[in-house]
């Protein structure tokens, strides 16, 4: 566990081997109890891995369940469901960038992201394209 270059994203090494880049930055910067990250790029640095492996830890107070970074590495590799998956399902629906939106309950601007991969496809997004996938 190391923290990487751009700021807020860990380099994870799972416990198979593999490595992934997790970029942490919306949640550390959404929830009060990661402020002092936010104030300490030196703090930030400090990550490692609690006693039992099941987490992430700065200090006591402050850490990140090892069920968020996997979730979070899996929506940011494109695992859940590629940019190109969901464009192909978009247009296997014959949806429109409006209609995609409204069926999903998000923006017409976060389907162009997903499908551009601006932004990475949330899982519970792809969830939703599998359930509508069956309607």
């Amino acid at each position: 566990m190391s923290a990487a270059k751009k700021p807020f994203t860990l380099l994870v090494r799972w416990d198979r081997g593999e490595l992934s880049r997790v970029d942490v930055s919306g949640i550390v910067n959404s929830f009060r109890i990661y402020e002092p990250l936010r104030r300490s790029p030196d703090l930030f640095r400090r990550v490692h891995v609690g006693e039992y492996g099941t987490d992430i830890v700065w200090t006591d107070a402050i850490d990140m369940s090892a069920d968020t970074l996997w979730r979070l590495a899996q929506e940011q590799s494109g695992a859940t469901l590629s940019p190109a998956d969901f464009k192909q399902w978009r247009e296997r629906k014959a949806y429109t960038l409006d209609t995609a939106a409204a069926a999903l309950g998000i923006s017409r601007r976060m389907v162009v992201y997903y499908e551009q991969g601006k932004k990475p496809l949330p899982r519970v997004v792809a969830l939703v394209t599998r359930a509508l996938e069956l309607a």
